[in-house]
């Protein structure tokens, strides 16, 4: 049991801080404290301005889903209620509902995206080369057209804010190992299959998502965050039409906004005004009702 070995977040080591979660050493040498903090990120950049409640959401949103698809494969999360671990504190009064207590884990150098509609760099990818990360694809294809079946285009993991970088089948299997790139593709595209159907009968098209791996005790694991706007794109299907983009419940939104106003994406990112926020924050809980998660909880400033 992890809970008496912990009485506050004052007694644990910040071991990493990232875009959006910070990550303790609870000082057992078994796990970690992940929090999700409100800290929005676009273009590799962290944002000035916080999204309120977004943690919590992404918390919520990651939980839902790590307990879905647990048959399929396990993952790092051991306590979801930090409340049985940690005493609140003044740094994150609210954090028993942006945390969770997990196994460390060996994260792995690459990301799994699975894409089953052409949309985002996909699309511009394919745009020029009638290709994505070296799958050939049928010409023809239309912008946010569901693609024949789904595909598995991975990225590298890059840290401290360096550019996440599209890579080749062959490429992930030479940084991780054929065999081992093998299984993560497969288990890639088996929970994107399955989380669809779950997503579509919700009045949720996911056209694409990263999942991140590690290795527990010599086994493959899913952790970090899990189908959440901040990892997927979440169309309504009742929006969606082939041949252009809609609408999504994710920071899409954010990044359209940056694009507008013409941000050159090197120079410190621009605040975010209050209508921007308001209207992240509404698509985020939007992304949640569809999937009936509650909200209650969640107080927001806006």
């Amino acid at each position: 049991m992890v809970a008496h070995m912990v009485k506050s977040i004052d007694q644990m080591i910040l071991i990493r801080k990232g875009k959006v979660r910070d990550v303790y050493d609870i000082g057992d040498g078994k796990h970690l404290l992940i929090i999700a903090t409100d800290r929005v990120s676009a273009f590799d950049h962290v944002l000035p301005t916080p999204i309120p409640g977004k943690g919590i959401m992404l918390t919520k949103m990651s939980n839902y889903w790590f307990e879905k698809t647990k048959h399929i494969i396990s993952n790092h999360c051991m306590y979801t209620n930090v409340l049985l671990c940690i005493w609140q504190t003044e740094l994150y009064p609210d954090i028993t509902e942006r945390s969770v207590i997990v196994r460390k884990a060996e994260k792995l150098p690459i990301e799994a995206i699975v894409r089953g509609y052409l949309a985002g760099s996909a699309w511009k990818e394919y745009c020029a080369t009638g290709s994505i990360c070296g799958i050939k694809l049928p010409s023809g294809l239309r912008e946010a057209e569901r693609l024949p079946s789904p595909i598995f285009t991975p990225s590298t993991k890059e840290e401290n804010g360096a550019h996440d970088e599209n890579i080749s089948f062959d490429k992930a299997s030479a940084i991780v190992g054929k065999k081992l790139a093998q299984r993560i593709r497969d288990i890639s595209l088996r929970l994107y299959t399955y989380v669809s159907k779950i997503a579509e009968a919700c009045g949720i098209i996911i056209a694409d998502t990263k999942f991140e791996f590690g290795i527990i005790d010599n086994k493959l694991v899913l952790i970090d965050e899990l189908l959440t706007p901040d990892s997927s794109r979440f169309w309504p299907a009742a929006m969606y039409a082939p041949g252009k983009t809609p609408e999504s419940f994710d920071k899409q939104f954010i990044r359209d906004y940056l694009i507008k106003i013409g941000w050159d994406r090197t120079s410190p990112a621009p605040p975010l005004p209050p209508e921007i926020v308001n209207a992240t924050v509404q698509k985020y809980r939007e992304a949640l009702r569809y999937f009936n998660i509650k909200t209650e909880i969640i107080n927001s400033s806006c």
